[in-house]
């Protein structure tokens, strides 16, 4: 894969058509971002594009990502951190697993959930872009990647659950993509992102989830 750094900026004047999947890596921090997208460049197996996207209006992750799935065009976007390690040949590992599976989302083994949430995880566009069609603007060609009105966390969780729910959802525990937050076990969730996921979960995700098992993830 490629590598690109880039501001949140650029996103606004600038596209990017990629025949290959696109990572969006949001960062804070440029050396830490450059260090973990080169290695996961390297370390693909796969063409594609590594997109490091500086947040230098702090507008958040999921913002971050929602404005890089609007700026690009590609079969399949996925999202990582700056924190991020990657195992060998991560991307190709998924990309066999999703077409094996015939899978529209998979969740890496990011050492974490063991598979039952994507904190790093690749969409299929098509299915991506249908998740939230509703809310995207006028003459816009697809909705947005996350659900907007979180912040920081929950984001991936909803998106979890509704490829469960469409038999889409994919793991691989081979193609590793682990998150190095050395902290990580003394923070807390975002509250208000906690509060949004169980409102929606109560309402099946706008109608898209009825199986109950699903609905009591997570929350």
């Amino acid at each position: 894969m490629d590598f690109e750094q880039v501001d949140s900026a650029q996103l606004q004047v600038r596209q990017w058509t990629v025949d290959d999947p696109v990572m969006v890596l949001p960062y804070t921090d440029a050396e830490m971002a450059q260090r973990a997208g080169q290695l996961a460049a390297q370390r693909a197996g796969a063409k594609g594009l590594v997109l490091a996207v500086h947040d230098t209006e702090r507008q958040g992750f999921v913002a971050t990502v929602n404005q890089a799935f609007a700026a690009t065009r590609s079969p399949w976007l996925g999202y990582m951190a700056q924190d991020a390690f990657a195992g060998r040949d991560w991307m190709a590992l998924a990309l066999q697993a999703l077409h094996r599976q015939r899978g529209v989302f998979l969740g890496f083994n990011d050492g974490k959930w063991q598979g039952a949430l994507a904190a790093f995880g690749l969409a299929s566009r098509a299915w991506a872009a249908t998740n939230y069609a509703a809310l995207a603007g006028a003459g816009a060609a697809q909705g947005p990647f996350f659900h907007p009105s979180y912040q920081r966390h929950y984001a991936d969780a909803e998106l979890t659950v509704l490829a469960h729910q469409a038999k889409g959802y994919v793991y691989e525990p081979n193609s590793v993509l682990v998150e190095v937050d050395w902290t990580k076990e003394a923070q807390a969730v975002n509250a208000p992102d906690r509060a949004l996921y169980r409102q929606r979960a109560a309402q099946g995700f706008d109608g898209r989830v009825v199986d109950g098992a699903l609905l009591g993830l997570f929350g």
